[in-house]
């Protein structure tokens, strides 16, 4: 059942922004088994809240509909948007990133419904389809938007792939920050025949870039690794083999530990920018803070429902890259994230196995009638 419906969704091909309808086939599943939903888009994004029952507790369960683009459709062994079944593993964009897991949250839903019409407390599902995008349209506006309803997240879990080796070895209770610069230094353009006549904002630039990236910014702590640096994208030049460019672009990306604060680092970076009396400008894009977890009912019920289903004891991380988790976190609520593996997250044949996929809507159900068993 899981499966099937994860089938179906890769086959709508919703390429962040697009939705392509899936909240919708969602919806009407959900509504057949007393679930009511609200359809909100914020410009070119769609956003899903359906919610079963009311009041305290409450149980979000977070995920997105979009996916990435899906790169050369010739590197694919077969079509990412028409879904196959090969040694046990079903094959598609977003099998794995995340239809799998929303699949797993529907077919949970559905099943734990189905027995317990009459749940303490409010279940509730928040999609959006620009989780892979900008994130500006999603759930942080849905999150303003429980808000001004008075509605407060008691628990959230996301269905982000967590794991690593093999199912149910980990859960990520929490995330690093991540902060965005773009950094542009000037020179002075000029005929690489005649330096002396120019200035090449490349060379003045490099030592910066060098330092940086030797630099140790913390020694991060128990939950967190250190905080690391990159630089990502690099662009000047006129494409001539014969000009000096006049400017040169630079995208920087920290992420980070609770043993760094945002202001820090952007401090330490202007410090080293100045000491080179570079000419330049830095523009930092909003960042995404840190998150943590470390206890509570939420994170109890998650491993205590893993090791039911896998007999595996998963660890606790909070590597990899950001999620939407970092908009319900500020409202005080416990956040989770727990997927199948992440091993082809975004690449060409992604994938997910079959039986993950049920195995993880079992422990979905579970960790619903754990929170809200009447």
């Amino acid at each position: 059942m899981t499966v099937a419906l994860a089938q179906t969704l890769i086959k709508l091909a919703s390429v962040t922004p697009d939705d392509a309808g899936c909240q919708r086939l969602i919806a009407e599943r959900l509504e057949k088994v007393g679930g009511k939903a609200t359809h909100l888009r914020f410009e070119d994004v769609d956003n899903l809240w359906l919610a079963h029952g009311s009041g305290d507790p409450v149980l979000v369960f977070l995920g997105h509909t979009d996916v990435v683009p899906t790169g050369p459709l010739e590197n694919w062994r077969s079509d990412p948007f028409q879904p196959e079944i090969r040694g046990g593993c079903l094959y598609g964009r977003g099998a794995a990133d995340m239809k799998g897991s929303v699949a797993a949250m529907v077919t949970a839903f559905e099943r734990f419904l189905a027995g317990n019409p009459a749940h303490p407390g409010t279940l509730a599902l928040l999609l959006t389809s620009d989780e892979e995008g900008i994130a500006v349209n999603g759930t942080k506006k849905m999150v303003d938007y429980l808000q001004e309803q008075g509605i407060g997240i008691t628990w959230c879990l996301v269905g982000e792939p967590t794991c690593d080796q093999v199912f149910g070895d980990t859960v990520k209770n929490g995330r690093r920050g991540s902060l965005t610069g773009h950094l542009t230094v000037f020179g002075t353009q000029g005929h690489v025949a005649y330096p002396h006549k120019a200035d090449n904002p490349i060379h003045a630039v490099a030592p910066v870039l060098s330092n940086l990236i030797a630099a140790v910014w913390d020694q991060g702590n128990e939950h967190y690794p250190p905080t690391s640096f990159q630089v990502s994208n690099i662009h000047a030049g006129t494409g001539a083999d014969n000009v000096i460019p006049g400017s040169c672009a630079v995208q920087l990306n920290f992420r980070y530990s609770t043993e760094v604060t945002e202001d820090e680092l952007i401090a330490r970076v202007r410090a080293a920018l100045d000491e080179c009396k570079l000419r330049y400008e830095l523009k930092w894009l909003p960042s995404s803070q840190p998150f943590l977890t470390t206890s509570g009912r939420l994170l109890t019920a998650v491993c205590d429902a893993v090791t039911a289903v896998t007999g595996a004891t998963p660890a606790l991380s909070t590597s990899g890259g950001t999620s939407d988790g970092r908009f319900i976190a500020p409202t005080g609520a416990e956040v989770v994230e727990l997927g199948p593996l992440n091993k082809t997250i975004h690449q060409i044949d992604e994938c997910v196995s079959v039986e993950d996929l049920d195995s993880l809507s079992r422990i979905y159900e579970k960790i619903i009638a754990t929170l809200l068993s009447e």
